[in-house]
């Protein structure tokens, strides 16, 4: 897998200070997207220890509240299988912290195994997902974390406990 960016100091994408990991290789190819160079899964530099090493480092601080992953696309197949042990590690080391995700894809076709089972396995690391794809037609810029009005900003221990999709709604942890 290829990313394209890490960003160490990000506050654009989830609440507070967070690392974040742009994957490489999206097919949704969203008009007007922010990011078109990544949808290339060859775009960029390869994910290796040396990247895992420098996310794992920018985690350590106490104000960094997070870890990002977006992209491109992590929920495509090819990227799921191939961030999925590195998230259950990050996850691990860093269990205070939260966790958020972008995909173009709908969380209910990921949890049912649409996007394959890595992708499926990836999506319950994550306390948000922010989910579908970006709509230019539905574009706001008032909205605090997405693009488009149709993203949702999903709680995802709270929708996977209750069976159904529940919001987050900013007031909570994550």
């Amino acid at each position: 897998m290829n990313y394209g960016n890490i960003k160490l100091y990000d506050i654009a994408n989830g609440p507070g200070v967070r690392v974040s990991l742009f994957v490489s290789g999206c097919r949704n190819h969203c008009h007007n997207c922010f990011n078109p160079e990544t949808w290339d899964f060859n775009y960029g530099k390869l994910f290796d220890k040396e990247a895992e090493d420098e996310i794992i480092e920018g985690m350590k601080p106490d104000h960094i509240k997070g870890f990002t992953l977006l992209g491109g696309d992590p929920f495509e197949p090819e990227n799921a299988t191939s961030v999925l042990p590195f998230m259950e590690n990050l996850r691990f080391l860093f269990p205070h912290k939260s966790f958020w995700a972008y995909s173009g894809y709908l969380y209910e076709d990921i949890l049912a195994g649409k996007q394959g089972e890595a992708a499926s396995k990836l999506l319950l690391l994550f306390d948000v997902l922010v989910d579908g794809r970006f709509v230019e037609e539905l574009k706001d810029l008032h909205l605090r974390f997405r693009g488009s009005s149709n993203q949702r900003l999903i709680d995802v221990p709270q929708s996977l406990s209750s069976g159904t999709i529940t919001i987050w709604d900013g007031t909570s942890q994550p």
